[in-house]
């Protein structure tokens, strides 16, 4: 599975939502490749699952892409559940 991070806040924040993710998926034992990228970025990039910010909506959502979006690049708690169900609706 690819995952790709995209974050309007500048590339930092993308970085820090792949490591998130990265660490979710580890303890959930979920092999998966996630790219962190800025929006500029992300047109041509092969993935199953792009998550990114709710700013980034109108951006994103017509791009083609299986998009999750997030509030906080931070909260991991609210992270997991947001990424596992969109891994969960992937399977179906």
């Amino acid at each position: 599975m690819n995952i790709v991070t995209v974050c309007g806040m500048g590339m930092g924040s993308s970085l820090v939502l792949k490591m998130n993710i990265d660490d979710i998926l580890k303890q959930k034992g979920i092999k998966a490749e996630v790219e962190a990228c800025d929006l500029g970025s992300l047109v041509g990039k092969v993935a199953d699952l792009v998550v990114t910010t709710y700013e980034l909506k109108s951006q994103v959502e017509d791009k083609g892409y299986n998009v999750a979006y997030v509030r906080s690049v931070i909260d991991k708690k609210a992270l997991e559940t947001i990424i596992m169900d969109a891994i969960g609706n992937l399977k179906k």
